[in-house]
């Protein structure tokens, strides 16, 4: 039977893995197989605490936002269906630095959620939509978009040699037709 030598490979990833274990009491980072044991369970603490460490905050931040709202006369479940009416979009982190660091600007906000949940917001200004469809192409980023939907753009404005042309001279040449 040939003789099998402990090569490189092995001693690599048994590196890695005491690497990974230093600062462990006792033979939990000297001997190979304990540190390596240690090393799996505690990977596995580090990923489910990632998952924990998520909700942990998020119940963090619905707290303070209803200490909050209770200094204004509310209740964290009608604030955010008020927000949600008035359609505000303020994540729960953002809403609970701004009820803990900012209380006057909290308070905005919860009226403008108790005037939502009355109905009695001030209508807001909406332009009527055949202005916007009009001007469309008028308005429109040639930058942002990609040069198959530039040539289909230039085959539309009849360009002419639309099919050999890059990027910066399609965009070039459909703001010369304009």
């Amino acid at each position: 039977m040939p003789r099998v030598k402990g090569g490189a490979v092995t001693r690599r990833r048994r590196k890695k893995i005491l690497k990974l274990a230093k600062g462990y009491f006792g033979s939990r980072r000297t001997l190979y197989r304990t540190a390596h044991e240690q090393v799996m369970h505690s990977l596995k603490y580090a990923y489910r605490d990632r998952k924990q460490r998520k909700r942990e905050f998020r119940k963090l931040w619905i707290s303070r936002i209803n200490a909050g709202a209770k200094l204004n006369g509310m209740k964290y479940s009608t604030l955010i269906h008020g927000l949600s009416l008035a359609s505000v979009v303020v994540n729960r982190k953002m809403l609970a630095d701004i009820a803990v660091h900012h209380p006057e600007d909290f308070e905005a906000y919860c009226k403008l959620a108790k005037d939502a949940l009355e109905g009695t917001l001030p209508e807001q200004t909406v332009e009527t939509a055949p202005k916007e469809t009009n001007r469309q192409e008028d308005t429109m980023d040639y930058d942002s978009m990609l040069v198959k939907d530039l040539k289909e753009l230039a085959k539309e404005h009849g360009i002419a040699n639309y099919s050999t042309m890059v990027k910066a001279d399609l965009i070039e040449a459909l703001k010369d037709q304009k």
